[in-house]
């Protein structure tokens, strides 16, 4: 709202400092310290409502280590990230841009699905929540959504060779992402393209897929893409409502991943950097850094109050949203094959329960007695019960964590 009402001002008056709201580093800035003020202290008043409301935690008796104490923390804290995150947005984004449009839908689709979960696990009092495949389809809803918008908007496009103007100083090349009159000469295509990490010209063009059937069937490659979209909104989503299951994992981990992302959708946006770096230069990306920031801001301050002994949980309010938004994040930035690496953390709790299930239903097929791998799943579980302290395993999870985007990074320089 505010770019828009100063751009208003620039166009009609002369005020001053109204062009520092046409910079995205200025913008970014003030969403990061926005969220974080937003979560850290009007994160204390949510969280008295929340108990005022008695909506706390029911803990099923699984074992663990002071389990038992966690009973009645207030949970739905997911609301405290989507307000952190929503506000700034709001604030300092360019509304118009498609981009942000996507990820505001998408945080409310999401926040939507884990909400009535949450809602009827607390005030309905059964256990099981939201059936399973209610869930599911909210999940395959979001990827149609988001998959059609990404094939068929006129706006999501790529720039194989961007070039800029001759006549733009070094400092406009700089800082070409922040300046939004400064074009590049080259065309705008819509493409299917995206990165693959490790591989030398590592870029994939899903259409390929189809088109090698039948180069004329290229033009229903979104046949191909749209289902893709919905199995990677889908299993990253669920990943990280496996992870959250011990205090500070899935909101640190998470803040990680997006920060991450951050430098992905700026070095995208950014005509210099994507070419320096041999990045897929992706017009009006780098608008999603505000977004970004604003998420990020957010999940730093939860841990505020999610850190162990954690004062509230998200709930699926919030890791479905999270899980949700990093999916779009990657699928925008072109970099959802970097899924495997970059959300290695979610990756393996979601293996470890398939691989726990899987294992425990064949072994009592075959032996008339079921079996497990893990000694209990998600994985984080199986520490807890092999004596670790919570949080012990959070923070080795975390140093994965950044072990795991520091290698994803890495893949940028791989040709």
């Amino acid at each position: 709202m505010l770019y828009h009402l100063f751009e208003y001002l620039e166009s009609a008056y002369t005020f001053p400092g109204e062009r520092l709201y046409q910079y995205i580093s200025f913008r970014s800035a003030m969403a990061i310290i926005f969220s974080l003020g937003i979560s850290t202290i009007y994160g204390k008043r949510i969280i008295n409502y929340l108990l005022k409301k008695q909506v706390g935690e029911s803990v099923r008796d699984l074992g663990l280590e002071g389990q038992s104490e966690k009973a009645g923390t207030p949970t739905m804290g997911g609301i405290i990230i989507i307000i952190a995150t929503l506000i700034p947005v709001l604030l300092f984004a360019k509304l118009d841009n498609i981009y942000v449009i996507l990820l505001i839908v998408t945080t409310l689709w999401m926040g939507a699905i884990g909400f009535l979960d949450d809602y009827i696990k607390t005030f309905r009092k059964d256990k099981e929540g939201l059936k399973g495949i209610f869930k599911v389809i909210g999940q395959v809803g979001l990827g149609v959504i988001v998959g059609a918008t990404i094939y068929f908007h006129p706006d999501i496009t790529i720039k194989e060779n961007p070039q800029v103007p001759a006549t733009a100083s070094p400092t406009e090349m700089i800082s070409s992402a922040d300046n939004p009159e400064l074009e590049d000469v080259s065309k705008e295509e819509k493409s299917t393209k995206t990165t693959i990490p490790f591989v030398k010209n590592n870029e994939f063009d899903y259409a390929s897929l189809i088109s090698w059937i039948n180069p004329e069937w290229s033009q229903y490659a979104w046949l191909i893409f749209i289902p893709i979209v919905i199995f990677i909104v889908t299993a990253v989503s669920n990943g990280a409502n496996l992870t959250d299951g011990i205090d500070g994992l899935a909101a640190g981990t998470s803040a990680i991943i997006v920060l991450t992302l951050g430098i992905f959708a700026w070095v995208s946006g950014n005509i210099v950097f994507s070419d320096y770096l041999n990045v897929m230069y992706i017009p009006r990306t780098g608008e999603m850094t505000i977004y970004i920031s604003a998420f990020a801001g957010a999940l730093v301050g939860f841990l505020w109050y999610n850190t162990f002994p954690a004062q509230v949980f998200m709930g699926d309010t919030g890791s479905l949203t999270i899980g949700g938004i990093i999916a779009v994040l990657a699928l925008a930035t072109r970099k959802e094959l970097l899924i495997p690496i970059l959300c290695g953390v979610f990756l393996i709790e979601n293996l470890s329960v398939v691989m726990q299930v899987g294992w425990f239903k064949y072994t009592r097929k075959k032996y008339g007695e079921g079996r497990r791998v893990f000694l209990m799943s998600p994985l984080h579980h199986h520490f807890q019960k092999a004596g670790f302290h919570e949080s012990k395993i959070v923070v080795r999870f975390w140093i994965i964590g950044i072990f795991l985007a520091i290698v994803t990074i890495v893949t940028l320089k791989i040709r």
